[in-house]
């Protein structure tokens, strides 16, 4: 006998956890707003004032208000129901989203980190009361797009891309803030390229987190709190089962867990009501509601004989090994 079934849940403590969609893109679209807003300005002071850390600052808000614009546009791709050959939908979409975020910030913080180098031999002019003023403003606009932005639904590395950018500019204002404090009480330039030097190596912190973090989803490795050779365990344990094999765990998109199985039945038992309580379980104890299970009855012999089949895979998970006072195949 055999059966192959879907579980999709509809209402896990997981997903009410998470923001819906149309509040992510209110939150994310009044943070660009307000960023747009300010970008304009710090690019006519950062000139007037020859300063490198204010125009890295509004090179980072431009990659800011980018990141928002294709964090929206992710969002309502992915909102697109599944059909012809994209049977996952655009989900993924989001996911490319990320990533570009984390590889923008990192060749941002290549070029900043240059200029940087080359301006601490020579550092030029740099005025101080313009630098600190429009700071200060920076750390206050970007605190209330930081708000906003944490007010979305994070789970989301496509949110969460946005967010780093968003953060790590905070940081940066300040930085700037502390040099221009610095250069207007004791005139060291220097203190300009210094914050500047301090931004890029948040940049490439968050960068690095955004593209490891997406890479993994792309790679179809298992989500990070998942451990597939635990679950599969915890599977073999349940009532009925004799062994998992073919288990699969992965993401579709950052929040959507998926998993596939190979599910062998004690003889006799409903492989319906077995294959239920294994999705079911899957929902309650990690949040995968899209689990696809192919269940068959074990071979009696197989069990008599304590041996497993010539198709079974090398790292199958039995019921000999989950719950030793079973009858079950041992390897």
């Amino acid at each position: 006998m055999m059966g192959a079934g879907h579980a999709h849940g509809h209402a896990s403590a997981h997903s009410h956890a998470q923001a819906s969609p149309d509040s992510d893109k209110r939150w994310l679209a009044g943070a660009l707003a307000v960023i747009v807003v300010f970008l304009l300005g710090e690019v006519v002071v950062g000139v007037i004032a020859g300063s490198l850390a204010l125009l890295s600052d509004a090179a980072h808000m431009l990659t800011d208000a980018a990141s928002i614009a294709l964090a929206l546009w992710a969002i309502r791709l992915a909102a697109r129901p599944a059909a012809g050959r994209m049977t996952f939908g655009w989900k993924r979409v989001e996911i490319l989203s990320a990533q570009a975020n984390g590889l923008t910030l990192l060749l941002l913080a290549i070029w900043l980190g240059y200029e940087a180098i080359r301006r601490l031999a020579d550092p030029p002019e740099v005025t101080g009361g313009l630098v600190l003023g429009t700071a200060l403003v920076g750390i206050v606009v970007n605190l209330a797009a930081t708000w906003m932005i944490s007010r979305a639904n994070r789970t989301s590395l496509n949110v969460e891309g946005a967010f780093q950018h968003i953060l790590t500019d905070l940081f940066a204002f300040i930085a700037t803030a502390v040099a221009g404090v610095v250069i207007v009480v004791t005139g060291f330039a220097r203190a300009d390229v210094i914050a500047t030097l301090v931004v890029v190596a948040l940049m490439v912190r968050a960068g690095i987190g955004l593209v490891r973090a997406s890479s993994r989803i792309f790679l179809e490795a298992a989500p990070a709190d998942l451990d597939p050779a635990e679950i599969g365990r915890a599977m073999a344990a349940r009532d009925g089962v004799v062994e998992i094999h073919d288990l699969h765990i992965w993401e579709i998109t950052s929040g959507s867990p998926a998993l596939s199985a190979h599910v062998l039945v004690e003889p006799g038992r409903d492989c319906h009501a077995v294959r239920e309580d294994l999705a079911q379980w899957l929902i309650r104890a990690h949040h995968i509601e899209h689990a696809t299970l192919q269940v068959d009855h074990a071979q009696p012999e197989l069990i008599e004989l304590g041996s497993r089949s010539p198709a079974h895979c090398e790292d199958a998970h039995d019921a000999s090994r989950a719950r030793p006072d079973s009858m079950a195949a041992r390897h």
